[in-house]
């Protein structure tokens, strides 16, 4: 066996014909106890290795709970240092690079909850965070994955002076090099990396967007005319908003945060309350999916206490799906009813109506979509009620938005599924994971794979199945690669 990290396990322990054996299978009940038996560790040991409780893995060893998920096996992998061809996945970052110390992790940028909400400082944290971004490498990139975004009072007290009004910028110490025509093309860069991120997901391009936000930057460390500044703060804004959701798609939550703070601060400088509130939908949505529903809706009640008039009906009608999402998490259906209801009649006003491009994409599909993913969290805990519905609006956004949609596209077919196997159609359900699994492969996102990883457990247990297995094993392959 080639040689791999001195971890945990012993290489010989590793190269036990039963333990590869119960690896390659996923018998994790079988491989603890072999692990126990010919690795000396105790179930303390391999829990603390593992990031579980010394609880979860008696009830793995006693066979009462299987490991399905491949957020678990990944750790399992990492912590007793099983190279990651012994259980399905790529090869682990530890097994590239084995010998390197971990370089220094570059200076964090300032935190931002407690800086005065000034143009100045929205400048001063876009190029430090930028900066320490843009000098991150491989191992710094894996810790910010771990890094914990804030929530609660925390979270919620720092964004709360985004109802103050605007502040004029200050002077810069140099006249500024741009005018309005560069602005534009600034804006026009913008707009692409965004139409990039929407269809395609992950972080692809995530470095070329935080390298255009550090030279924005740059330019507002100048002085310019009111109009040009607040143009560059805009261009702030959406590249900010941009970079969040790349970073996010690419797992690292803090990362995401930070930035949609800064976009949040940069709308703010200049003005634009619009784009400040689909920045705090934004952060609504990554709390809800940290399963922290109140919070979101805090966070959507504030987007739409600060826009108020500004907005348009396909903003109002994002906002109120923000709003259902979490209502829907929080199990509240007739509150979940209510507000979906006011999205469509938000989002039927606004036939003809120009809008911002940025919220062009929410139209009748993903409305279905939203709605559709929705119904399916509810149909998790109640199938017979909701499942049906579920499908059905997710079909509605298949049609509606088809498959250039990207990331979308993919979400959309693994929604489907899932719901089949919640009606008990297996049939159905095998044949929208293999289309599922072929969307998926076609995209670098993250939470693409994340949702993907959500359809494995349906397929363990089914072994006579063949069709069942054969959907298993696609699933398994993407994920690993």
């Amino acid at each position: 066996m080639d040689a791999i990290t001195p971890g945990p396990l012993a290489r010989e322990v590793l190269e036990r014909d039963d333990v590869e054996r119960a690896l390659a299978e996923h018998d994790f009940a079988a491989a603890f106890s072999l692990v126990k038996k010919w690795g000396g560790l105790s179930q303390n040991r391999i829990a603390a290795a593992c990031q579980m409780t010394p609880g979860k893995v008696s009830t793995i060893i006693s066979g009462q709970q299987q490991v399905t998920s491949y957020e678990v096996i990944r750790r399992i992998a990492d912590g007793l240092r099983i190279p990651g061809r012994m259980v399905g996945l790529a090869d682990r970052p530890w097994e590239r690079q084995p010998d390197l110390p971990d370089p220094p992790t570059p200076p964090a940028a300032p935190a931002t909850n407690d800086a005065p909400w000034r143009p100045a400082v929205a400048v001063h944290l876009a190029a430090d965070l930028t900066r320490s971004d843009l000098v991150m490498d491989r191992r710094a990139a894996a810790r910010a994955i771990s890094g914990a975004a804030l929530s609660g009072a925390p979270l919620l007290d720092s964004v709360e002076d985004w109802l103050l009004p605007s502040r004029q910028a200050d002077r810069g110490r140099h006249r500024g090099r741009i005018g309005q025509r560069e602005v534009r093309e600034l804006a026009a860069t913008a707009r692409a990396f965004r139409a990039w991120d929407h269809r395609f997901g992950g972080g692809l391009r995530r470095k070329a967007v935080v390298g255009q936000l550090n030279e924005v930057a740059g330019h507002l460390e100048e002085h310019h005319t009111p109009e040009v500044g607040r143009g560059l703060f805009q261009v702030m804004a959406y590249l900010g908003g941009t970079a969040a959701t790349m970073a996010w798609d690419s797992g690292m939550q803090k990362q995401a945060q930070s930035y949609y703070l800064l976009a949040l601060r940069a709308a703010h400088a200049a003005g634009d309350a619009a784009f400040g509130a689909n920045v705090l939908a934004g952060m609504a949505r990554q709390m809800l999916y940290r399963d922290r529903p109140q919070d979101a809706l805090e966070l959507v009640h504030l987007a739409q206490k600060g826009v108020r008039g500004e907005a348009g009906p396909r903003l109002r009608a994002m906002l109120h799906t923000r709003e259902a999402w979490a209502y829907a998490a929080m199990g509240r259906a007739a509150a979940f009813r209510r507000a979906t209801s006011e999205a469509m009649e938000a989002l039927a006003d606004g036939d003809g109506d120009e809008e911002p491009y940025w919220v062009a994409y929410f139209d009748d599909a993903e409305l279905a979509g939203v709605t559709g993913g929705r119904l399916l969290d509810m149909a998790r805990d109640d199938p017979q009620q909701h499942a049906e519905a579920a499908a059905e609006s997710i079909r509605g956004a298949l049609a509606g938005r088809g498959s250039e949609a990207g990331r979308s596209h993919a979400l959309d077919l693994i929604g489907l599924a899932e719901c089949h196997f919640l009606m008990g159609d297996v049939t159905g359900a095998v044949d929208h994971t293999h289309r599922a699994v072929e969307a998926s492969a076609r995209t670098r996102s993250n939470r693409v794979r994340t949702q993907l990883g959500l359809l494995y457990p349906y397929t363990v247990g089914r072994s006579s199945s063949r069709t069942v297995g054969e959907a298993r094993a696609r699933i398994r392959e993407v994920l690993s690669s």
